[in-house]
């Protein structure tokens, strides 16, 4: 192993801990993007790479601006207070019912409109409800986190993830129910039984029943009606294998447009409170994973799925458990990224690639630095005031992520 080797994997190392465990509470996206200037000022990574690498990400960047833009138009006009009243009314003074609806809500929220929708979309509108309600809000917050990564694999859309590593090519519709039906009905039921269980003291108490709710405005309106647009675009642009980042933006971009025209506001005020630092965040990742594989990592990762690969299912489901922790100590977007460099590589089996999958989806529930949906679901929670450490969501993240895991690779097993 050679000097550059060790101080390439040192940096990464290092940059990749200073996401997690944010030292001095910095944002995530410093650290992501000072491991990827240092690993270009010390000459580990040539310019021309690392644009390449940021390069990989555009699909990605242009979905999140274009789901960013969704939530802020939707927060502005009031969407969220109107959704939250509705939610409140029909938990009929029950938290526990309140928990079932929000966890629902996420169930289709993520299915149809992506994990990243879940965490940037739905969030603000569970917090507001729990707070109209007067419920703890911690359980109602957990559930839009964890739902984002137990039912990402629904469908192929449920998670940008999941096109990366498929290498851009999804399996056909029907081959994808066959494979991830199942195993996703275990991941959420059991994400729902366990979450609800380490939560019971929260959710014991009774909420307020009598919640006057505002009549939804005009603007609130045509936020609500973009949300569904866009929500049928990414299916359709799903059936059609298409990439749904472009799409996805113009659809954010022609809805923020639209409501604040009809509202006759600037847009500019309303794009400054989008936290845009989650794109530097995606394009430093990016360029870490890039000078990983530079390193012969990829390599590695490949043989190893090889020699995994004469076991067939247990190789497959240990590969799945394994690539589902290494997605807690290195986000699962870059974990994602190596796994699929290394399936290509490796010709590797259709049942060890969905386990791949359903690993790289759901194990990011351990940690609250796992997926990226996760830190977009933090980023909103903080906005509202609220915070949760990363030990504090470890040890929700123990009881629910492990199960729920086995539960869906164990599905996947039993289907062959």
């Amino acid at each position: 192993m050679t000097p550059a080797t060790i101080a390439t994997w040192g940096i990464c190392c290092a940059a990749t801990a200073g996401v997690i465990l944010r030292p001095f509470r910095w944002p995530e996206a410093i650290w992501a993007v000072a491991g990827a200037a240092l690993l270009l000022l010390l000459g580990l990574m040539p310019l021309g790479a690392a644009a390449g690498a940021v390069a990989k990400g555009l699909d990605v960047y242009l979905f999140l601006i274009g789901m960013m833009l969704l939530s802020e138009t939707a927060r502005e006009q009031g969407l969220f207070d109107w959704v939250a009243a509705t939610a409140a009314a029909h938990a009929r003074g029950s938290t526990a019912r309140l928990f079932l609806l929000v966890y629902l809500t996420g169930v289709v929220t993520t299915t149809f409109l992506s994990n990243d929708a879940t965490a940037v979309v739905l969030t603000p509108a569970v917090y507001a409800a729990a707070r109209k309600a007067k419920a703890d809000p911690l359980p109602m917050l957990l559930a839009c986190a964890l739902i984002a990564n137990a039912a990402s694999f629904v469908l192929p859309i449920s998670n940008p993830a999941n096109l990366v590593l498929y290498g851009g090519r999804m399996p056909p519709l029907g081959q994808w129910f066959d494979s991830f039906a199942l195993p996703s009905v275990a991941a959420i039921v059991v994400t729902f039984w366990m979450l609800r269980w380490a939560e019971r003291e929260r959710l014991s108490a009774n909420c307020e029943t009598d919640i006057a709710r505002t009549p939804l405005s005009g603007g609130g309106k045509a936020g609500l009606a973009g949300i569904a647009a866009t929500a049928l675009l990414l299916l359709a642009m799903s059936a059609l294998d298409r990439p749904l980042g472009l799409p996805t933006c113009i659809a954010g971009v022609a809805t923020t447009l639209l409501v604040c025209l009809r509202a006759k506001r600037s847009p500019v005020a309303l794009a400054r409170a989008v936290s845009w630092s989650v794109l530097p965040l995606v394009a430093g990742l990016f360029i870490l994973v890039e000078a990983l594989g530079r390193t012969g990592v990829i390599g590695m990762v490949a043989q190893a799925l090889r020699a995994a690969a004469e076991a067939p299912v247990l190789g497959a489901a240990g590969a799945g458990a394994i690539l589902a922790v290494a997605s807690n100590l290195m986000n699962n977007l870059p974990a994602g990224l190596i796994a699929s460099e290394a399936v290509a590589q490796a010709h590797a089996p259709r049942l060890m690639v969905d386990a791949l999958l359903i690993g790289v989806d759901l194990g990011p529930n351990l940690s609250i630095t796992g997926s990226l949906a996760t830190i977009l679901w933090l980023q909103a929670i903080r906005r509202e005031g609220e915070d949760v450490g990363f030990w504090r969501f470890l040890k929700v993240g123990a009881v629910t992520m492990a199960p729920a895991l086995a539960a869906a690779l164990g599905a996947r097993m039993l289907l062959g």
